[in-house]
């Protein structure tokens, strides 16, 4: 496999950051809908720290993910797609970037505005990014919960327009972002 992306398909580098992403967001979104609902104590302040420290590592590797994308040219769309399945997937892969960044930015905001430290699995603290602010607080976790519920419908979204290309119209749409750059039966690629 390619470590860079070609014009049929992904690279190793762009499918591995889609992957080790989307495997951590998921994650986050699932904890952060546990966590909310837990009592004060040693473990919810554990699951709060470790949220947290992977939230800001989604943040670095989304920006380097972007920074990889502006060097490696996308594969071109393939010729079955419809133009508003193009447009469509633009729209959420958008929303997709703007969200797997605002999160840990409204999160990290939210965690400053309440006077606590944001710790990175305790190598180091990164600075607050505002003074603490009851109502700033409150804003930023309104925002970061109002994004968490907007990502998961952008997510099933995603994940569902990738079943349809692989179930219904057989384009190899899916398989061009999966590891295994194995082939199907009824493939047009």
């Amino acid at each position: 496999m390619n470590w860079r992306n070609t014009a049929e398909r992904y690279g190793a580098v762009a499918i591995g950051f889609h992957w080790i992403v989307a495997v951590l967001v998921i994650t986050l979104l699932a904890v952060g809908l546990v966590m909310t609902d837990m009592k004060p104590g040693p473990d919810m302040f554990k699951i709060y720290a470790t949220h947290k420290s992977i939230g800001i590592m989604v943040l670095g590797l989304v920006v380097l993910r972007l920074l990889w994308k502006l060097t490696n040219p996308r594969p071109a769309s393939l010729p079955t797609h419809r133009t508003w399945e193009r447009l469509l997937a633009k729209a959420v892969h958008l929303f997709l970037y703007f969200a797997i960044i605002a999160m840990p930015l409204s999160g990290w905001i939210m965690s400053s505005a309440k006077g606590f430290p944001v710790s990175v699995f305790g190598w180091f603290t990164l600075p607050d990014l505002v003074a603490p602010d009851k109502d700033l607080s409150k804003a930023a976790n309104e925002f970061h919960e109002l994004i968490a519920y907007t990502l998961i419908v952008a997510i099933v979204l995603h994940f569902s327009g990738a079943l349809k290309h692989h179930l219904i119209d057989k384009d190899g749409t899916l398989r061009r972002m999966l590891p295994c750059p194995c082939r199907g039966k009824g493939d047009r690629e």
